[in-house]
């Protein structure tokens, strides 16, 4: 269990600094008026997708590649994870992201203003209403993230069934990832992962930590809804990992 707890909090912490910090550096640069060299919501949603793929064939083999609590109590909704466990995963995850958090913290502090800037920006948090990048209400919200943590998880569960082609498992769920934040950046800058989102709202702070309830809610609904219907769905020999 140890080495199990270390895989889910390194694979975290590189979901967090690779994801996080792409937004942080390297979505608006130099700066978001004079863009010429920034990577955009496209960048964005690759960074994180690389995150998962690289974690899931690094870590994988070891933990099973969870890096998300809503990941983990989904697949042991679907009866792939034992449910006893659950509580060390979830520490594990959420202490990664906040020490992928940390870290750039402290590299932001290494340029005059950047960290302030990045504050005041948010951090990369999720949000809604006045905090969503694209101004939608808490019910889109509530919706998106709660209907792209199932889809995350109906893929999950499928591409690492034993049924599956299980080599390919994590190009799929990193595919997933980057799809997930295609459509959803400009509605809540995408949790989907509770850990991701409170490792960015300690360090948006103030209304950002205040609407980080939301990206605890509604992705973990979102994943207990796909990991109970699954086998319900498409049977026992499929669910079976």
């Amino acid at each position: 269990m140890t080495a199990r707890l270390a895989a889910e909090f390194l694979g975290t912490f590189v979901l967090v600094f690779g994801g996080v910090g792409t937004a942080l550096f390297a979505a608006n640069f130099p700066d978001p008026e004079n863009n010429t060299l920034g990577v955009g919501f496209l960048g964005v949603a690759l960074a994180f997708g690389l995150t998962v793929v690289v974690g899931s064939y690094a870590m994988g083999p070891i933990s099973g590649g969870h890096f998300n609590p809503a990941v983990t109590l989904g697949v042991a909704a679907a009866g792939r994870f034992a449910w006893r466990d659950t509580g060390g995963y979830l520490l594990a995850q959420f202490a990664g992201g906040l020490v992928g958090s940390s870290a750039l913290a402290a590299i932001l502090s290494g340029t005059d203003g950047a960290f302030a800037a990045a504050h005041e920006g948010g951090f990369a948090s999720n949000g809604y209403g006045e905090l969503s990048p694209g101004g939608y209400g808490i019910g889109s919200a509530m919706l998106v993230e709660t209907i792209l943590t199932a889809v995350f998880l109906f893929v999950i569960i499928g591409a690492t069934a034993k049924i599956a082609a299980p080599a390919m498992a994590g190009l799929a769920i990193g595919l997933t990832l980057t799809l997930i934040h295609l459509v959803s950046i400009p509605v809540t800058n995408t949790s989907v992962n509770p850990a991701r989102s409170l490792a960015a709202a300690v360090y948006g702070g103030g209304e950002w930590l205040g609407q980080v309830w939301l990206f605890f809610v509604f992705p973990v609904l979102g994943a207990l809804i796909a990991g109970f219907a699954y086998k319900a769905l498409f049977g026992p020999t499929a669910a079976e990992g």
